[in-house]
């Protein structure tokens, strides 16, 4: 299992758009991911879960992924973040 812990930074949060493009990244691949935040933990695979995390802009949100492609899980879900999903 792999984790890191990034910032929010799209200014709308994971609003519907944004966790559809979160959860499309998630599911290409076959890890297990999950993200924690405000004391919860969501699945990032489903759109319900992400929204119901209710992350805005500033949030720290620590993701975790465990499989046996979990380094480039990892990697790309770091690298949707940060690029601001899409915005």
């Amino acid at each position: 299992m792999v984790s890191d812990k990034i910032k929010i930074t799209n200014s709308t949060g994971l609003h519907l758009r944004s966790a559809g493009l979160f959860c499309k990244e998630a599911m290409r691949f076959k890890s297990q991911i999950t993200f924690g935040a405000k004391g919860s933990t969501a699945n990032a695979k489903s759109v319900l879960s992400v929204l119901g995390a209710g992350v805005k802009c500033g949030d720290i949100v620590e993701l975790c992924c465990d499989g046996e492609d979990e380094e480039l899980a990892l990697e790309a879900m770091r690298n949707v973040i940060e690029t601001g999903l899409d915005q």
